[in-house]
């Protein structure tokens, strides 16, 4: 089964641009690899991960999946191949978060909630230091002390999308643990 890995980031951005370049690089080189690319399903970051994919060669119908804020299926951007209306406005950051990793593309404090919620799950998180936004601000650190995991665990910082990807490659078998619900007092 092919993973599902999340690009978050900014809700718009100028085309073309850097973010725009990276977001859709990252979507391309993930169906690459043989990921399918899951997003908030708009404008953006999200569109541009979204065209990035459906560049692919090896693109199959499937391959995006948006989960939408609203309860309209056709409120998405038109490259969103699976379109989950789920009505719950931004709470449904949770679910975008919930992917088997997640990489940031800049953002503001939407993709910050989706980056504490990946951080909470226990999910690879992948955050470019090349854009503005939350995603550099992010790179390189550990959201918070408490424990993940007993190896070397991190916001992984990426500068190109080939990078972000040799990082999901090469950290992803190692995320295992499932999210188990909030403990208090840990």
């Amino acid at each position: 089964m092919r993973k599902i890995v999340a690009v978050i980031g900014d809700a718009k951005i100028e085309k073309p641009s850097l973010k725009y370049d990276v977001a859709f690089q990252t979507g391309k080189l993930l169906v690459d690899n043989g990921f399918r690319v899951q997003s908030g399903g708009h404008s953006g970051v999200m569109e541009a991960a979204f065209a990035g994919a459906h560049s692919s060669e090896k693109y199959r119908e499937g391959d995006t999946i948006a989960i939408l804020p609203g309860w309209k299926a056709d409120n998405g951007n038109p490259w969103g191949d699976i379109c989950i209306p789920t009505g719950l406005d931004l709470y449904r950051n949770a679910i975008v978060a919930g992917a088997s990793a997640v990489i940031a593309v800049g953002g503001g404090a939407g993709t910050l909630s989706e980056i504490a919620f990946a951080w909470t799950y226990r999910r690879l998180l992948i955050a470019y230091d090349c854009v503005d936004g939350w995603s550099a601000k992010v790179a390189g650190t550990k959201l918070d002390n408490k424990f993940r995991y007993s190896f070397d665990d991190e916001i992984f910082a990426a500068s190109t999308p080939e990078q972000a990807i040799k990082i999901l490659t090469e950290k992803l078998p190692l995320y295992t643990a499932e999210y188990t619900g909030i403990r208090f007092g840990e």
